[in-house]
């Protein structure tokens, strides 16, 4: 089959984002925000804030004094900043390890599903540290690779099933980190305090097999660029062994789940 030699994790196509996973993680996103109990009137930064639904979860349900949200895609903050047009709510352009606000600045700091694509996670969180005020929460959440995120897991399965050789691009093994071990010992060698770590799944119900597919042709995430890559005889073989894979009810509809790891952590001063 044809691939990509290495993983290419490009992010543009905002829309496209959205209807792959994007749709997702506003599943996630509530939960995770009531979990890290923030008083309400705190101002906060959303570090790769996508399309936004971290940054509208927030602005729902943390009833924040004010909220940045910063990532390097001109798309995706376009896309963001037409979802969110609370004025409370601010995009600009950003990286994670070099986030463009002064020190102590914010109470609260977030990150959904972008720790594993950031080069150096440890510059990441040093970061997300400095701007934050003493007594502030740092918090992120991943995606499951390994478990529960089964709508990933069983495309990379199967295409590994195909091809051997897309083993080196399977998320479950890239992201490795994406773990409680690992994501607490990061939070806690960036100097942040207790440390918890908290698992969260979430339903993904697909209407039909063509819901779940479609995404794949279309978003830039590793899954679809991979899906691209292929030659159309070889994206037919891999989309009728999904086909054949996935539970599908009698209805048509898919009935999965996906799963994240949440970790926060205070910052001591």
């Amino acid at each position: 089959m044809g691939r990509p030699l290495a993983p290419v994790d490009s992010w543009s196509g905002g829309n496209d984002y959205e209807n792959y996973v994007g749709r997702w993680s506003r599943l996630v996103a509530p939960r995770f925000v009531a979990w890290l109990s923030v008083q309400p009137g705190a101002r906060w930064l959303d570090v790769g804030c996508g399309t936004g639904a971290l940054t509208e979860t927030v602005l729902l349900d943390g009833s924040p004094d004010a909220i940045v949200g910063i990532d390097p895609s001109p798309d995706f903050l376009a896309v963001a900043a037409a979802q969110v047009p609370d004025p409370r709510a601010s995009f600009r352009p950003g990286n994670a390890q070099a986030i463009p606000l002064e020190d102590a600045t914010v109470d609260v700091v977030v990150s959904g599903l972008v720790l594993n694509f950031v080069p150096d996670r440890e510059a990441a969180l040093r970061e997300m540290r400095r701007v934050t005020r003493a007594g502030g929460t740092v918090g992120a959440y991943v995606w499951d690779y390994q478990g529960e995120m089964q709508l990933m897991k069983l495309f990379w399965d199967t295409a590994a099933a195909l091809d051997p050789a897309s083993r080196t691009l399977h998320e479950a093994s890239r992201f490795r980190f994406c773990r409680p071990g690992p994501l607490r010992a990061l939070f806690i060698d960036a100097g942040l305090l207790s440390v918890e770590v908290e698992p969260i799944v979430v339903p993904t119900v697909f209407r039909d097999f063509d819901d779940y597919w479609t995404p794949f042709l279309h978003a830039s995430a590793p899954a679809p660029t991979y899906a691209r890559s292929l030659g159309e005889d070889q994206r037919e073989a891999l989309r009728t062994a999904l086909q054949r894979r996935l539970p599908t009810r009698d209805d048509g509809s898919i009935h999965l789940t996906a799963g994240a790891w949440a970790v926060r952590g205070f910052n001591g001063g």
